[in-house]
């Protein structure tokens, strides 16, 4: 399921990072990397705040969405 659907506060596996070659990048270079762990902070708005590798990131919706846990 796509990390939109996560629930506050529970960790999840990452299970794939979809999208275009340049968006995997961008998404690995932030710490979503298949295998991690990501806990979800808050969502406003289907923006998503997440903590990852011990840091605290903003991802958007549609980042959000090519995310799978």
């Amino acid at each position: 399921m796509p990390l939109t659907f996560a629930n506050t506060g529970e960790e999840s596996i990452i299970k794939k990072v979809g999208g275009s070659p340049e968006t995997r990048k961008f998404l690995e270079n932030l710490g979503f990397v298949a295998g991690g762990s990501v806990t979800v902070i808050s969502q406003t708005g289907g923006n998503v705040i997440v903590n990852v590798k011990d840091s605290r990131v903003a991802v958007s919706k549609e980042m959000a969405c090519k995310i799978m846990v």
